[in-house]
């Protein structure tokens, strides 16, 4: 049977510290995304954000207006305490389900989000953030290349991701990664994708 996917669900697996996909650090593709980036004061989202290793990368190059997004009520509260001494104004919580949001954002952070939404959810998932990017805004980051029995993580592959986005977004990249961490070489796509 297919796990529901809600905020009990996720409180239960950070309670449990059963969170795989954690690396422990921000992954190496949006390090050097990140890298390049020269505006400091975009509005940037990070849906299910995790632990927020980006955002804390984020904060040391001087990035002032980050919204972390995750529906783990547990979670949201353990990142107030950890930024709080850090973060100021420029970090901003919302404990709620990426489907109920609003807002308008320049830049939308991808890190394991897409991977972790049942798949019947991906169409939801292109029309949301369309909606909550503003003109000309960007999603950018990781999607697995790669398909995975059970779930989350769910996969996919870049035609079938070329098909989900296009209508809505311009692929401006969809490459494999040629600096992910060890254990996902070869199985990842960087995306850069821009709202039409």
């Amino acid at each position: 049977m297919e796990p529901t996917l809600d905020d009990i669900y996720w409180n239960d697996r950070y309670q449990a510290k059963s969170t795989g996909w954690d690396i422990g650090d921000v992954s190496t593709p949006l390090k050097e995304y990140i890298d390049q980036l020269t505006d400091k004061n975009i509005s940037i989202l990070i849906p299910g954000c995790g632990n927020a290793y980006e955002a804390a990368y984020l904060l040391e190059k001087g990035f002032t207006n980050i919204h972390l997004l995750d529906i783990s009520p547990l979670l949201v509260e353990n990142l107030k305490r950890k930024f709080k001494l850090i973060a100021g104004d420029k970090l901003h919580f919302i404990c709620d389900d990426f489907f109920n949001i609003s807002g308008q954002y320049d830049l939308i952070l991808e890190q394991t989000f897409f991977c972790a939404l049942n798949p019947n959810l991906r169409k939801k998932y292109v029309e949301k953030m369309h909606e909550i990017l503003a003109p000309g805004g960007k999603i950018a980051g990781v999607l697995f290349n790669r398909d995975f029995i059970g779930g989350p993580p769910f996969g996919g592959n870049s035609n079938e991701y070329q098909q989900l986005f296009s209508s809505k977004f311009q692929l401006k990249t969809m490459e494999p990664c040629y600096n992910s961490i060890e254990p996902r070489a070869g199985s990842e796509l960087f995306i850069i994708l821009q709202k039409k």
